[in-house]
C-alpha cells in the first residue's frame, strides 16, 4: 500500500516551482494547442458532440491546472519577476480566452450540435448540459452580433482584463503603513508588540503598522486613542487612489458590453445566470433586510452612542458623533462589558496549530475523508502545507490535494480566499483526475512568548474557507466545465457560511479548544458567554454588508455608467452603515477587490446565500447533530457533488427534502 500511494502522490503532484521562461513556455503551449484544437472544431463538416464538443471540453480538462498554476503565482511567490511573468500570463490568457469566445466558425459548430435534436436528446444529463453551457457562453460573448459589434466587444473584454489585472495587482503591492509611539497603541497587548519593527522618528522609537489584517483589526478594535484609529483607517483607504479610475472605466465598460448584448445594464447581464435573475429581486432584498436591520441597529447605535458620550465627557472632550474608525472599538467594547466576552481571552484558547487540526477533524467526520499532511513537500514558500485526501473507508481511493498558505508576507494576496488550482474529471480511460485547491489566509504568525493564535473570528474564517476547498474538492463532475467556478454566484457562499455554525457549537468547540500554555479545555462558562454574545452587533454588522451589496448595485445597474465611486461610496456608506466618514476625504473603493475580482453585480450573494446556509443548517445539521454521518454524507453528495452540474435549487431540494425556506436566516 505504501509504495502505492507513492506512486500515486508523485504522478498527481502538482509543479509550482515556475521561472519566468517557464511560465512563458506554459502559456504559449497553452494558446498553441487551444488554437488547433478550435481550428479542427471549426472544420467539421458534420459537427457532433464527439467532433465537437468533446474536444473542447477535454482541452479545458487537460491545460485547466497548468492555466490555473501560472496565473496563480502572482498572489504567492516571493519573487518579483515571477509575479510580474504571472500577471502577464493573466493577460495572455485571459486574451486568448476572449479571442477565443469570438470564434464565429467554432461557435457555428457549437451551435450545430444544440439544433441537432436527436443527438440532444441521445446525450447523458451532464453533456446536454455541457451542449447549452459552451452556446449560451459564446452568445454570452457576442456571437449572435454583427462581426464589428463582435470586435468591439472583444476589445472591451480585453480592456476590462487588463483593468482587473492592474486593479488587483495594486492592492497586493501596496501596502499601507504608519508609525505609532506606544502610548498612541494603548490598549493593545502585549504580544502585539512581540517582534514588532520599530524605527526611529524625530528622536522618538515607534512601532511600525501596517495595513495588513494581523495588524489593522487589533488597532481598530483595541487602540483606546480615537487619532490612531482614525490615522491608520486614512492610510488603510488611501491605499491605491489610481484604481478609482480602473473602477470607473470598467463601469463604462460593463454597460457598454451589457448593452451591446442587448440588456439594459451589467447587473440584468449578470444576474440572467444566477438565482436571484433581475436587478430589482436583488434590490428588493437589499432593501427589505435594510429595513428589518435598522430596527436592531438604532437599539445599537444607542449603546454604542453612551460609550463614546462617556469617553469624551471624562476625557473633558465635546462629542462630535460617531465615526467610521470607531464601529469595531465600540462594538468591541460592548461586547466585552455586556457579555463579558473578549478576544484577548478567547484567543488564549485558539492556537492555530491545534484549531486546524480540529477544523479538519471537523471535515474528515462529516464528509468521509482523511487527510495526510505530507513531509518535506514541493511547495512555493515554507510556511505553506501540503495534504493529501483519501476515503475514509478505503485506503485505496486517493481523492486529490489541499495547501494552506496562512500567514501574511510582502507581495502576497492580503486577505482569505481559496483557488482552485485543478478540477476534478473524467479522464477518457475512465479513471478520474484528482483536484487540488489552495487557501490563502493572512492570520497571525508566531511571536517569541507564544505559538500563532487566532481570534474566533479567524477561527471562523477557517472554517468558511474550508466550506470552499471541499466545495471543489467534492465535486464530481465528468467535464472540468461544472467544478466550483460553475456553481451559481449567488449560492457558491452558502456551504462555507453555514460551516461556520460549527465555530459556536460547543460540543465543537470542546473538542480543539484548548489554551496554549495549559492544554487546560475551553472553559464552559466562557463558551456560553461567547454564544450569549454570538449575536451582538448583528443589525450595524450586515448593515455593513447591505451596504457593500448596494454600492455594487448602484454602479452596476446603471444604464449610462456615470457614476461617481469616491462620492458614492462615501455617501451610501454613511447612510447605510450609521458612521459617518467626518472629515476624511479617503477611497475605500480602490480597494474593494470584489468589484474587479469576479463579484460585480454579485457582492449581494454573500447575504443571499445565508438564506440557503441557515436552512441547510438549522433544517437537517442541528435537527438531526451535528457529527450525524449520514447527514454529512447527504450534504457532500447532494450539495458538493454536484458542482455546477445541476441548478443550485435542486441540489437545495434534494438535501433538505423541500423547497428552501426563509425562516431560520429571519
Amino acid at each position: 500500500m505504501a509504495s502505492r500511494a507513492q506512486n500515486l502522490l508523485k504522478g498527481a503532484v502538482l509543479n509550482f516551482s515556475r521561472s519566468p521562461k517557464d511560465i512563458r513556455a506554459a502559456v504559449s503551449n497553452i494558446v498553441g494547442r487551444g488554437k488547433e484544437v478550435q481550428d479542427k472544431v471549426a472544420r467539421q463538416t458534420r459537427p457532433t458532440f464527439a467532433n465537437a464538443i468533446a474536444p473542447l471540453a477535454r482541452f479545458e480538462n487537460d491545460n485547466g491546472a497548468d492555466s490555473s498554476i501560472v496565473t496563480f503565482l502572482q498572489n504567492v511567490s516571493t519573487d518579483k519577476d515571477v509575479r510580474d511573468a504571472s500577471s502577464e500570463a493573466e493577460q495572455q490568457l485571459s486574451s486568448f480566452r476572449i479571442e477565443s469566445m469570438m470564434r464565429e466558425d467554432v461557435y457555428k459548430s457549437v451551435r450545430a450540435v444544440l439544433d441537432n435534436k436527436v443527438e440532444m436528446d441521445s446525450l447523458e444529463p451532464e453533456d446536454r448540459l455541457l451542449v447549452q453551457k459552451m452556446e449560451e457562453e459564446y452568445r454570452r460573448n457576442g456571437l449572435a452580433l454583427s462581426q464589428g459589434q463582435r470586435r468591439e466587444l472583444g476589445d472591451i473584454r480585453k480592456r476590462l482584463s487588463e483593468l482587473s489585472i492592474k486593479f488587483s495587482r495594486s492592492i497586493n503591492e501596496k501596502d499601507g503603513r504608519i508609525l505609532f509611539t506606544r502610548q498612541e497603541l494603548l490598549g493593545l497587548p502585549e504580544d502585539y508588540f512581540d517582534r514588532r519593527p520599530t524605527e526611529i522618528e524625530d528622536g522618538v522609537e515607534k512601532f511600525v503598522v501596517t495595513t495588513k489584517y494581523p495588524d489593522l483589526v487589533p488597532v481598530m478594535q483595541m487602540a483606546k486613542s480615537e487619532q490612531t484609529r482614525k490615522r491608520l483607517m486614512v492610510v488603510s483607504e488611501s491605499r491605491c487612489p489610481e484604481n478609482i479610475a480602473l473602477l470607473e472605466e470598467a463601469v463604462k465598460l460593463r454597460v457598454q458590453a451589457a448593452q451591446l448584448l442587448g440588456y439594459k445594464t451589467h447587473a440584468e447581464f449578470v444576474l440572467e445566470q444566477n438565482m436571484a435573475k433581475t436587478p430589482q429581486k436583488v434590490l428588493d432584498f437589499e432593501h427589505d433586510l435594510r429595513e428589518k436591520l435598522d430596527v436592531l441597529a438604532d437599539k445599537e447605535i444607542k449603546e454604542i452612542e453612551a460609550l463614546k458620550m462617556a469617553d469624551k465627557k471624562a476625557a473633558g472632550e465635546p462629542y462630535a458623533g460617531l465615526f467610521s474608525w470607531d464601529f469595531r472599538y465600540y462594538s468591541n467594547i460592548v461586547k466585552e462589558r455586556k457579555h463579558n466576552v473578549s478576544d484577548e481571552e478567547i484567543k488564549q484558547y485558539f492556537p492555530m496549530k491545534q484549531v486546524t487540526r480540529g477544523v479538519l477533524d471537523i471535515y474528515q467526520n462529516m464528509l468521509g475523508l482523511r487527510f495526510n499532511k505530507v513531509d518535506d513537500a514541493p511547495v512555493w514558500h515554507p510556511d505553506v502545507e501540503m495534504y493529501e485526501i483519501w476515503e475514509a473507508n478505503d485506503d485505496s481511493k486517493f481523492v486529490g490535494h489541499f495547501y494552506l498558505d496562512l500567514h501574511p508576507r510582502d507581495g502576497k494576496y492580503n486577505h482569505a480566499c481559496v483557488n482552485p488550482i485543478r478540477a476534478g474529471f473524467a479522464r477518457s480511460d475512465g479513471t478520474r483526475e484528482h483536484p487540488v485547491a489552495v487557501m490563502l489566509a493572512n492570520f497571525p504568525k508566531p511571536t517569541s512568548s507564544a505559538p500563532a493564535l487566532l481570534t474566533h473570528d479567524d477561527a471562523l474564517t477557517l472554517l468558511h474557507e474550508f466550506g470552499h476547498v471541499f466545495h471543489h474538492i467534492c465535486a464530481e463532475t465528468k467535464w472540468s466545465h461544472f467544478q466550483l467556478d460553475s456553481v451559481q454566484m449567488d449560492f457558491i457562499e452558502a456551504p462555507s457560511q453555514m460551516l461556520e455554525n460549527w465555530g459556536w457549537e460547543p460540543s465543537v468547540l470542546r473538542q480543539f479548544a484548548a489554551h496554549y500554555k495549559t492544554g487546560e479545555p475551553i472553559p464552559e462558562d466562557l463558551i456560553r458567554r461567547m454564544v450569549a454574545a454570538k449575536n451582538e452587533g448583528a443589525g450595524l454588522f450586515n448593515l455593513r454588508q447591505v451596504f457593500f451589496g448596494l454600492f455594487d448595485m448602484a454602479i452596476h445597474n446603471t444604464a449610462d455608467g456615470k457614476v461617481d465611486i469616491r462620492a458614492l461610496y462615501k455617501t451610501l456608506r454613511e447612510q447605510t452603515t450609521r458612521f459617518s466618514a467626518g472629515d476624511t476625504d479617503t477611497c475605500g473603493a480602490a480597494t474593494f477587490g470584489h468589484m474587479m475580482g469576479g463579484y460585480d453585480a454579485g457582492y449581494y450573494g454573500y447575504l443571499w446565500a445565508k438564506v440557503y446556509s441557515s436552512d441547510m443548517y438549522a433544517s437537517r445539521f442541528l435537527k438531526d447533530g451535528v457529527d450525524n454521518p449520514r447527514t454529512g454524507m447527504d450534504y457532500r453528495f447532494e450539495i458538493l457533488r454536484p458542482g455546477g452540474s445541476r441548478d443550485a435549487a435542486v441540489s437545495l431540494e434534494r438535501f433538505l427534502g423541500r423547497g428552501p425556506s426563509s425562516d431560520a436566516f429571519l
